[in-house]
């Protein structure tokens, strides 16, 4: 039954979040990243995994895609590590910088002209630190988020994530589109994921393959005026982060708002795509983008 795997699932990953909040985050990194590159497969099938990976790197030999795999879940245990020490990165309780910017000019002009924006990127690095890094600097934020299938554990995730990274969470779908709506004509910029699949939203290629694509930034953009915005987030390999802001992506309206749309979500997608080859191994691959 769903409802019991959902219970050990909680279960054991309640204990070991206690348990990284007890030894800090350097051995919690160290420890649940090496766990996750055990035991992954036991949250998500290999077979998705793999499957996923040569649709976009059709002649990697078995080893190239194992080590994209284990890259993956190494830096996937990292970001599951750090959710117990959020309060460290909001508030910059680091001896040495952690993060590095680039590209901040962009968003500092944003915030000059006090105009709102759709920031988007995907789960690459420790992905949290979009929204969070954001809200520092004083933009009116909120979030977009899909809720953990996990009843028991979805809870503690949208308490995290509202204390720390955002405090305006707005759950995806039909209302919470209509939430986000009120929140752009109150001057708040949105924050969002854009490569995962939505529902059984609209197919867009994505590495040349129709993908189940969210076209909310590109309707967002066309009805409100807004500039889309893709940040750029890597892990380096000291733990650090490089959040790089990229340049808005062009939008030239034809009036035909199908259309706008259709160009607009396809630039996205290239520009994900852009993301993906430049760090495969930060990438979190085990989504049904293609199903």
């Amino acid at each position: 039954m769903k409802i019991f795997k959902y219970i050990i699932e909680a279960l054991i990953i309640y204990s070991l979040l206690i348990l990284f909040k007890i030894i800090g985050l350097n051995f919690a990194r160290k420890l649940s990243s090496s766990l996750l590159v055990k035991v992954g497969f036991f949250f998500r099938k290999k077979k998705l995994i793999t499957e996923n990976i040569k649709r976009v790197f059709k002649n990697y030999s078995d080893f190239e895609i194992e080590k994209i795999i284990r890259s993956m879940w190494s830096n996937y245990g990292c970001v599951f590590a750090e959710y117990m020490h959020l309060d460290k990165f909001r508030f910059d309780k680091f001896k040495k910088k952690h993060i590095r910017f680039s590209g901040e000019e962009k968003i500092n002009k944003m915030i000059e002209d006090n105009k709102p924006a759709v920031f988007i990127s995907g789960h690459f690095g420790s992905f949290e630190m979009m929204a969070m890094e954001l809200e520092k600097r004083k933009i009116n934020l909120v979030a977009l988020y899909r809720p953990l299938n996990n009843i028991f554990l979805n809870p503690l995730m949208v308490h995290l994530r509202k204390k720390y990274i955002c405090k305006n969470q707005v759950k995806k779908g039909l209302r919470g589109t209509r939430e986000i709506i009120n929140f752009v004509k109150n001057n708040h910029s949105i924050a969002l994921m854009v490569d995962q699949r939505v529902g059984e939203s609209e197919r867009y290629p994505f590495f040349n393959i129709p993908a189940h694509t969210t076209t909310i930034p590109a309707q967002l953009a066309i009805k409100f005026d807004l500039d889309i915005v893709p940040i750029y987030l890597k892990r380096e390999d000291d733990n650090s982060f490089l959040m790089e802001f990229q340049n808005p992506i062009k939008i030239k309206k034809t009036g035909n708002h199908d259309e706008d749309k259709k160009i607009i979500t396809n630039k996205i997608n290239d520009v994900v795509e852009k993301m993906v080859l430049r760090n495969p191994g930060q990438w979190i691959w085990t989504h049904s983008r293609w199903k």
